[in-house]
């Protein structure tokens, strides 16, 4: 079978409508698990679980149970709430701890992957050497099982067993791999020099190609454990000693007692106004407040008030995303260590935009060493008829993570502790038990608060540093041209790069890059899989309707 054009868009969708559910998401058969799970009557909570869980299993290059999990939701008594379930450092991780193994570990340069710009020449260049990218020290305390969990116990209709039934068929009957899914898993396989890792997520020493049948025994096997027992099987029992033997046997710190102690949390959202419109988001340590500012300093300016189509539209987005990078990469942490000051607030945004003008400004994007610039995960977005509209995401942060999967459980491990970094002065620093700053953020929106009309969207971008800029950019395509669910996730992308370059996608008009190279932006065309994975569901006055991203396998499932 000849390799997919990953580059060209030839098919054509449309927005699905439904009257009991839709489930949107970037992988069929995950969106087929959480669509069963709704027409056995489970809600739109029950039904993104178990199509977290599948994804877990069909689109493993992405999420994972090694991994977090969050989501925003809005309830079918009218509550607007958020789950964060993200774990934090070990305890005994700290700088000095860190720097220490970085020195005496036989070749530190496994943990800094060429590929991303961390090559390192030689051990004696350890002590200049940030927080690694990959191996133990890159892991953190992973939250999705008992995310999963407390979602369903807290909302749902249905037991952890029982959404999970889907996902443990796939793991152990086996799926045919999808393209986009097939194209990251080969990118990934030099990734996985590890026994462990190789047994779980090879076949015959490779990845599996588009189409090819895939099993994978051991984390089905897992997720059967999990059913049975419950989420303590992975921070109490048998899981959780795979997970912290595993880590502590390449040098790192993890313990059983690091994962014992994480519990989920339940936040209050952050919101701000927009053209009409309250846009929620997830409060920090998570990006949300990014995704906020942006949109404040863009209507402040004006911005969704250009043509479509225009230059001046992407230019003035573009300079209030800036502005909101430049912020957020400065003071969004762990709150428990720092506090945050009002990012989200139309005063604040009103100071930002004092030096907004027509040409290109020489805004630095953040702080160095982030590191998230192009991080992977997955998105799933869920409505249903009594009112639940949820967007819920779960990610290992970087593909498959660490590098590191944990025994014989399949389960591969993230690498979420690779946002930390080791100067001490640095807003994002490693401190015991902190958590890292964390680029997942769902959304959800009331599309007409101020009139009698029930207009609910669960929506979100994937995809590290596109995620903010991704969900103004759909906001906007929803608010202020009023496009329908498809069609606002079709649209051409922009995002604002690291290295101050505004990428754009090889498909946008070419007078309009040019333009904007007038206006001062360097302009850079970046391959499509690089601007996100959007997805979305709606419930307006009960109907049903959801949209998926054109970039991904994905699809919308109703009934």
């Amino acid at each position: 079978m000849p390799a997919p054009d990953l580059d060209r868009f030839t098919s054509r969708r449309s927005t699905v409508y439904a009257e009991r559910g839709v489930v949107a998401t970037s992988q069929p058969l995950a969106a087929e698990a959480g669509v069963e799970i709704l027409r056995e009557g489970g809600n739109a909570f029950d039904a993104a679980v178990a199509t977290a869980a599948a994804l877990n299993v069909v689109e493993p290059t992405s999420t994972g149970l090694g991994g977090d999990a969050f989501a925003l939701y809005r309830t079918a008594d009218g509550e607007t709430g958020a789950m964060r379930a993200c774990g934090g450092a070990p305890r005994e991780a700290t700088i000095e701890n860190v720097r220490a193994a970085i020195r005496e570990h036989d070749d530190p340069s496994e943990w800094y992957p060429s590929e991303r710009g961390y090559a390192v020449d030689d051990s004696d260049a350890a002590d200049e050497l940030g927080m690694p990218f990959l191996g133990p020290h890159a892991v953190t305390v992973p939250g999705t099982a008992r995310g999963w969990e407390a979602t369903v116990e807290r909302h749902g209709r249905r037991s952890l067993a029982e959404v999970l039934q889907p996902a443990i068929g796939y793991a152990t009957e086996g799926y045919p791999v999808s393209e986009v899914i097939a194209h990251h898993w080969q990118a990934a396989e030099d990734l996985f020099t590890d026994e462990h890792a190789a047994d779980a997520y090879l076949k015959d020493g490779e990845a599996p190609g588009v189409g090819e049948r895939m099993c994978l025994p051991d984390l089905g096997e897992s997720l059967r454990t999990i059913a049975e027992r419950g989420a303590d099987a992975v921070y109490e029992g048998e899981i959780a000693e795979q997970i912290a033997s595993e880590v502590q046997a390449k040098g790192g710190f993890l313990t059983r007692e690091d994962l014992a102690g994480f519990e989920p949390e339940f936040p209050d959202p952050v919101s701000t106004r927009y053209n009409g419109a309250e846009v929620y988001e997830l409060p920090p340590n998570n990006q949300g407040l990014i995704a906020l500012e942006a949109l404040n300093v863009a209507a402040a300016v004006g911005a969704g008030e250009h043509p479509i189509d225009s230059p001046e539209r992407v230019h003035y987005f573009a300079e209030a995303t800036k502005r909101a990078f430049h912020d957020g990469h400065r003071y969004v942490t762990d709150p428990t260590y720092e506090d945050v000051p009002p990012l989200a607030s139309s005063e604040w945004a009103r100071q930002r935009a004092a030096d907004v003008d027509a040409t290109a400004s020489d805004v630095s994007f953040g702080v160095p060493d982030a590191r998230a610039e192009d991080s992977d995960t997955v998105l799933l977005c869920v409505a249903d008829d009594a009112g639940n509209v949820v967007s819920f995401i779960n990610s290992r942060f970087a593909g498959f993570g660490s590098g590191l999967v944990a025994g014989d459980t399949g389960i591969a491990l993230q690498n979420r502790g690779a946002s930390f970094s080791l100067d001490p002065d640095h807003p994002n620093s490693l401190e015991p038990e902190k958590r890292p700053f964390h680029t997942l953020i769902p959304g959800i929106v009331d599309l007409a608060p101020d009139t009698q009309e029930d207009d609910w969207a669960a929506f979100g971008v994937m995809g590290g540093y596109m995620q903010p800029q991704g969900h103004v950019q759909v906001v906007s395509n929803l608010v202020d041209h009023d496009l329908p669910l498809q069609a606002a996730l079709d649209r051409p992308r922009w995002r604002y790069r690291e290295d101050g370059s505004l990428a754009v996608e090889g498909r946008i008009d070419g007078n309009l890059a040019t333009k904007l190279t007038r206006m001062g932006h360097d302009v850079r065309v970046l391959a499509p899989t690089l601007f996100g994975g959007a997805q979305i569901a709606r419930n307006k006055d009960g109907v049903l309707s959801g949209a998926t991203e054109p970039r991904k396998d994905g699809t919308v499932a109703g009934f």
